[in-house]
């Protein structure tokens, strides 16, 4: 069976993401394996004070980020395609390189907009991250308005 490592990070454009990952999916015969990476920062909030760490907001946004991608994991199982989920809190690039490497991925399955140029400079581009280092063939679905 080929294994798909599939990013999520909960964007407006999530659910064209997961869709163009279950129609892969299907046609290769494969199992998706969601990986989503939570902030560092959550919990962190700046107050009068300076940084305060605040821990039920962490345990809030976790809770709340786990139950989005338990919903994605459903909604992949419901279309009959194996799936299973991770949660794991660091750099993602990393992260998803290390739990594709670990799944025995046959693709990473991730979305572009189509962005470049000072957008990247800026905020970097995760997709273009993960294609530049992977050993693993990357799938990039475009994902436009």
């Amino acid at each position: 069976m080929i294994n798909i490592v599939l990013p999520i990070d909960f964007g407006e454009k999530t659910e064209q993401l997961v869709a163009g990952a279950i129609a892969f999916a299907k046609q290769v015969q494969g199992k998706i394996s969601l990986i989503h990476i939570a902030p560092t920062d959550l919990g962190f909030t700046l107050g009068d004070m300076g940084y305060q760490y605040f821990p039920e907001i962490e345990e809030n946004g976790i809770r709340e980020e786990l139950i989005l991608l338990n919903k994605i994991n459903q909604r992949i199982l419901s279309e009959r395609i194996d799936c299973e989920h991770i949660m794991k809190q660091g750099i993602a690039k990393e992260l998803i390189l290390e739990h594709a490497k670990t799944k025995n991925a046959d693709f990473i399955v991730m979305g572009s907009h189509g962005r470049s140029g000072i957008y990247d400079a800026f905020v970097g581009s995760l997709t273009k991250g993960i294609t530049k280092s992977s050993p693993i063939p990357v799938l990039v679905l475009p994902i436009h308005d």
